[in-house]
């Protein structure tokens, strides 16, 4: 995720938290009742980077009539989003719910705070975790996804690691019979809506950044992005004598050493390469630093010396020297396509230049993932081995679709960006992790119809891709979700109807553990879309009945 895909562009706060809830609850709903921890939640009207953040927000026009299941809303309204949370899982949808009994199998993991591990490699509040990971074991979650980041491990000295937070954490999620998703996370955290604690790259990476900032993603104005590495140094020895895949395979081959027992005992089910920023197989093209917000179409993030050099390379092999440059006509951060000379329909991304440009400047992406993917199978041979590509829906309508282009995602309207990439992952046995299945195209056109947005075509398009050549595919929500509706979006994804070929995800990951996800209602609402995940009958489940012509919803008891 994570998150998610991510930047924001309005952020709304709302004082105070909501109060504790009183509704009749289980034996092990009471004891994460009584550990919530006070917090302040924000209102994100819309937010798209590391880990896609947005409150659910659901207008009654998308949703249909609801039902309240309690007669009166016990939450104090001192906070906005607060109630807007809790008030999503005290109301049912009308709507018909698909049943999922007697459905494939697939696991639910759950992501851990960014900040479980401090900047000193040590497990941050060892007691509440495991209170808080006994309870997600009680409902039968699979298990966790962690971040290791580079710049906690390998902190101050090249090829000296300090994995011993990670270590005790294991050690837990071992000890309570839980799996492993891990994430080699080569990028910085912090800056981006939901980030509360800021990681920055490794020291010794960041000097050698001072004296060297081409080792940045660099724009056309020339902004340096020191939240990952750009990948024009994949094969450039500027990092004290090694080039950046090879530190990131010595990075990945000391992780397998020190954690040997458990990838033999099983516990380490799955391994997240980390490919760009907030872990994502794309070029930076909208950081909020820089001033992104959304929808805005992004930047081409191709302007050090490194890539420009590729880029130079691949002109000349093509015979035409002057298209070693960057577009001149792409507009900036907030520009919307129809304002470009590039980006507009009939513009000159589909111009023998345009076509060329964006081959070489998606192939440089592919390029990355195929180098860091020959490595990674080296070190972890044997363990499932994933890549995470981030949703860039917006503009999905039109023509060009220019986010996706300065993403990365050479997918125009007359061409299909994805297959390459499933392509590339295929050849190495890679999974892919996609985001944003559970958004609906109908609530971005409410809340931002200038966006032109289609998660569900996007969602499609992507998963058939990586489907029609084998590979595995497990997503992640790209949005904080609580209500039932997102949990049957997600589902829907997970398990598509009347497939004829039954394919499902391999596994989902939710986005976050928290105060809020713990809260009793939300809780509730969770455990339910696991047993559903997991392909068990739920008892409260609306579904059509047909009586003649007449289709009603009826709840089984």
């Amino acid at each position: 995720m994570a998150i998610s895909s991510t930047q924001f562009c309005d952020i709304l706060r709302a004082p105070g938290a909501s109060s504790p809830i009183t509704s009749s609850l289980s034996h092990k709903q009471t004891l994460f009742t009584s550990q919530r921890v006070p917090v302040t939640f924000h209102s994100l009207t819309y937010c798209n980077a590391c880990r896609f953040k947005r409150t659910q927000f659901r207008t009654l026009a998308a949703i249909g009539e609801w039902e309240e299941e309690t007669e009166d809303d016990p939450h104090g309204g001192d906070s906005v989003d607060a109630a807007d949370d809790m008030k999503a899982v005290h109301l049912a949808p009308k709507l018909p719910e698909r049943d999922f009994a007697g459905t494939p199998y697939v696991p639910v993991y759950v992501m851990l705070p960014l900040g479980i591990i401090d900047m000193s490699c040590e497990l941050v509040d060892p007691e509440i975790l495991v209170n808080q990971l006994k309870i997600l074991k009680s409902i039968n979650v699979d298990g966790v996804m962690v971040d290791c980041w580079w710049g906690i491990v390998e902190a101050h000295t090249p090829q000296v690691y300090n994995w011993s937070g990670y270590r005790r954490l294991f050690q837990i999620v071992h000890e309570l019979e839980l799996k492993l998703q891990v994430v080699m996370s080569f990028h910085e955290c912090g800056g981006n809506v939901g980030d509360d604690v800021h990681i920055p790259l490794p020291q010794w990476v960041m000097e050698i950044g001072q004296n060297n900032p081409e080792i940045y993603f660099t724009d056309r104005e020339g902004r340096r992005n020191s939240e990952c590495l750009t990948w024009g140094i994949d094969k450039e020895r500027v990092l004290r004598g090694r080039t950046a895949v090879e530190v990131y395979f010595d990075y990945m081959r000391s992780f397998r050493v020190e954690f040997n027992e458990f990838f033999v005992d099983g516990i380490i089910a799955e391994i997240e390469v980390g490919l760009g920023p907030c872990g994502e197989l794309r070029y930076p093209s909208y950081p909020a630093k820089h001033g992104w917000k959304y929808p805005g179409i992004g930047e081409f993030q191709c302007y050090d010396k490194y890539l420009m050099k590729s880029l130079s390379k691949a002109a000349e092999a093509r015979g035409h020297l002057f298209w070693a440059r960057g577009p001149g006509n792409a507009g900036s951060y907030n520009s919307t396509p129809h304002e470009t000379g590039f980006f507009r329909d009939g513009g000159e991304y589909d111009s023998y230049y345009g076509r060329f440009f964006l081959n070489w400047y998606s192939q440089v992406l592919i390029d990355h993932g195929d180098r860091v993917f020959a490595l990674a199978n080296l070190a972890f041979e044997g363990t499932c081995i994933s890549a995470k590509l981030s949703g860039i829906h917006w503009w999905y309508k039109t023509a060009s679709h220019a986010a996706e282009l300065t993403a990365g995602f050479y997918n125009p309207s007359n061409r299909d960006g994805y297959a390459p990439i499933a392509a590339m992952l295929k050849k190495h046995g890679v999974a892919l992790n996609f985001t944003c299945v559970e958004l609906r195209t109908v609530d971005q056109h409410e809340d931002f119809p200038e966006a032109l947005a289609d998660p569900e075509g996007l969602v499609w398009q992507v998963l058939n891709a990586a489907w029609d050549v084998s590979i595995l595919v497990a997503s992640e929500n790209a949005l904080p979700c609580y209500d039932r509706e997102g949990y049957n979006k997600i589902l829907e994804n997970a398990k598509p109807l009347n497939d004829p070929d039954g394919r499902h995800l391999s596994a989902f990951t939710y986005l976050r553990l928290s105060p809020v996800l713990m809260d009793g209602h939300n809780f509730i609402e969770f455990e339910r879309f696991v047993k559903r995940m997991h392909g068990e009958a739920v008892p409260d489940l609306r579904v059509y009945t047909t009586e003649g012509n007449k289709e009603e919803c009826s709840k089984n008891q």
